[in-house]
């Protein structure tokens, strides 16, 4: 059974996945705007692993027998002036995720949940992962002679739930 604190903060945290898809569709958006097909494509699997994100969280606050209370999501910014720009900006937002996973982390010693705790252990690796790809993709753009040689390395990308 969760805390009422760890309930909302869980609850905060899906909130927080289904903004980070829909700034990763907004960056999407963006970025097909200026004909980067490749970048785009990336960034709408990005958005599909987001909202996985989100509904692992929503399975395990409901198989917990809580309520699953969704907050507002706030209006992303709607353009990113270059490819560099849009993935620097993912990366720091990925950073921003990875502290507040921590902090549920955190919380979950602090209340002797391990249910949560073990819970939590996946989305620590996935944080890991997370900013050590949207990291790589920043350093390609920075070395690449090639940005559509790299958007079409990018476009590759197949998501995988």
């Amino acid at each position: 059974m969760l805390s009422e604190k760890m309930l909302a903060e869980l609850n905060k945290q899906i909130t927080a996945e289904i903004y980070s898809a829909y700034l990763y569709l907004s960056m999407s958006a963006s970025l097909k705007n200026k004909n980067f097909g490749g970048m785009s494509h990336w960034f709408k699997a990005q958005w599909r692993e987001e909202l996985s994100h989100g509904l692992k969280l929503f399975d395990f606050v409901t198989s917990q027998g809580g309520l699953v209370e969704l907050g507002s999501i706030e209006k992303p910014k709607q353009v990113w002036e270059t490819p560099l720009e849009a993935f620097s900006d993912a990366l720091a937002h990925e950073k921003k995720v990875t502290g507040m996973i921590n902090e549920l982390v955190e919380l979950s010693v602090q209340e002797n949940d391990s249910v949560t705790q073990e819970m939590l252990k996946w989305f620590v690796k996935e944080q890991e992962e997370e900013e050590e790809t949207a990291s790589g993709v920043v350093e390609k753009i920075k070395n690449t002679n090639d940005i559509m040689e790299l958007d079409n390395e990018l476009g590759k990308r197949v998501f995988k739930d």
